[in-house]
Parts: structure tokens; sequence; C-alpha cells
């Protein structure tokens, strides 16, 4: 477990896909820290036992936020709820990957996404960009993946959605830096989650074995601490990462993807949110 400085990042914190996954385990680690939590998802209740959790645990104070960040105007509840709060960091985490076909999958469905996995971490990033420049502190963390590395066949739309919220946030990083604000973007690779067990992803054909949420999320704190412009958690991602030539990542990427479809016997599978 990492613990940050409640005077840089606080006193409250603000995270997208916080019902499970990488985001709870974000929410855990910050409550640990004495940071107060705005927890934002579709799952209202799975957001209000962490957050009754961790208030008895640790005495914090928390918000929770029951909204999808494909609608038009998320942002607008997500003003209603924090207006009168003062967010020191912000964990843009909330993502899904729809493993299929690129021309099978409705032109609708990949746009819908889209706006989830590129769009809503823009937003997010202006919306609350404006408070951290004015704060002169504080904090951003945009979660990507290591998909975003290269192009992924038969995940075309959210290996390049990840690719988007990288450069998003390396460019983010100096603009910011100028501000006082900590900016990084947090690439995770296979991690144990229930976004990659409803994907359908056996772990026993993957490169690597997935990483715990808690060691994922304690490196991608430790990184924000230190303003590190990305970091790929994991010391053996990062070796892949860094060995396997660009062309093989795609190939080999895409063959464990097509595995998965064939193995659920349909051209796409269920849309997983985290």
């Amino acid at each position: 477990m990492r613990r940050i400085d409640k005077n840089t990042f606080g006193p409250w914190a603000l995270i997208t896909g916080a019902s499970s996954g990488i985001g709870e385990e974000f929410a855990r680690q910050l409550a640990a820290s004495g940071l107060n939590l705005v927890l934002v998802a579709r799952r209202l209740s799975a957001l209000e036992a962490l957050g009754s959790e961790l208030a008895k645990t640790f005495g914090i104070y928390y918000r929770t936020v029951e909204l999808d960040l494909t609608s038009d105007d998320f942002l607008n509840e997500i003003e209603k709820v924090t207006r009168d709060l003062d967010i020191g960091l912000v964990i843009s985490n909330a993502g899904s990957m729809i493993p299929g076909d690129f021309l099978t999958i409705d032109q609708r469905v990949w746009q819908q996404d889209l706006r989830l996995n590129a769009k809503a971490h823009l937003d997010l990033a202006h919306h609350f960009g404006h408070h951290l420049a004015q704060r002169a502190r504080g904090g951003l963390l945009l979660v990507s993946s290591t998909a975003g590395l290269q192009g992924i066949p038969f995940s075309a739309e959210y290996a390049a959605a990840k690719a988007y919220v990288l450069t998003l946030g390396e460019a983010l990083h100096i603009e910011f830096q100028k501000k006082g604000v900590h900016v990084t973007v947090l690439l995770p690779g296979a991690t144990d989650t229930p976004l990659m067990a409803a994907s359908g992803f056996n772990p026993d054909t993957l490169p690597v074995k997935p990483m715990s949420t808690k060691q994922c999320v304690a490196e991608g704190l430790a990184a924000l601490s230190a303003n590190r412009t990305t970091h790929i958690a994991g010391r053996l991602n990062r070796v892949l990462a860094a060995v396997i030539p660009r062309p093989l990542a795609i190939r080999m990427y895409g063959s464990l993807t097509q595995q998965v479809m064939v193995k659920r016997g349909a051209s796409t599978t269920t849309v997983a949110t985290n």
C-alpha cells in the first residue's frame, strides 16, 4: 500500500470507475492516506458499500455519484456534487473493453465506448485542471494501458483510445508542471480485475501472470508522487514493452484477443466496464 501526501493531493480525491478493480483499490489506498473521496461509477450500491467501509476504517468523508460517463451531461452531475469541495487529486480510471471484429459491431457501440475510453478523460482533465491550476498543487492520474502502446486487432477501439489517453497525459504533464500540478499516466498490463475476467481472458494464456490491483495502484501513486510522466506497472511488463518489437506485439496480442472470441463462440463479447 502506498501513502501519499495529504497536503499536496488532498483534502479530496475524485475517482472514476471506483466500484471495483483498480478504481476500488485507488480508493482504499487514498483513504489510508487520509484523503476524503468522491466515488464515481454506475453501480451506486457498490460505491456506498465501499465508501461506508472506508469511512469506518480510516475516518474519512465520502460522497458517491451514480453516473454513466458516456452521457453528454456527465460533467454537470459531477459539478453539482463537487462544487463545494477542494479536489486535490483526480484519478480518471473508468473504461471498458469490447473484444470483437471491428466491422461486425455496430458503429454506435464503438462511438459510445470511445466516449468512455477517451473523451471522458479529456473532459475531466479540462474541468478539474482549472481548479488544480488555481491551487498550484495537486495531481491528475490518467489510467491508460499497455494496450495503448500498439494497435491490437480485435480490440482496435480500446487500444486506440488508450493510446489517446497516453499521449494526452504526456502533453499535459509538461503543461501542468509549470502550474505546480502533477500529471502521470499509469499503464497497467494484465491485472487481476473483474474487467479482465469479464472480457474472457484466461490468465494461463497471457505472457505474464496478472498483477494484483494493490501492486498496480501502489506503483501508480508512487509515480504520481514523483511526478513521473508515465509508468508501466510491473517490472516484467516494463521489460516486455521494451524488448518486444512493435509488429510482433500487434500480432501476439491480436492473437490472444481472437482466441477469447473463438472460445466464447461469438464475434463479440459482453461489454465489461470497471
